[in-house]
């Protein structure tokens, strides 16, 4: 076990999968270039380079794809009020 100021969290989040770009890309159906636009624009989920390669944690990609689902009920809800 981990001492000092490191949270269980923490611990969890290190120990947590972590995919590479063309896994994310093949889990969410889409070309790696939709990825690599998705960052260029500034969004997508949180990822991190080893190297020269992307990584993205299982708990970014999830908190990523909330947020679109959150946004799309909203703008289908603006959308059936109108």
């Amino acid at each position: 076990r981990l001492v000092g100021t490191t949270s269980d969290a923490t611990i969890r989040q290190l120990f947590e999968p972590v995919l590479t770009l063309a896994e994310l890309a093949d889990y969410l159906h889409v070309p790696a270039q939709t990825i690599y636009d998705l960052r260029a624009k500034g969004g997508g989920p949180r990822g991190f380079r080893v190297g020269r390669c992307l990584h993205f944690r299982k708990h970014e990609i999830d908190a990523w794809l909330a947020e679109m689902e959150a946004e799309d009920r909203a703008e289908g809800a603006s959308r059936s009020h109108r």
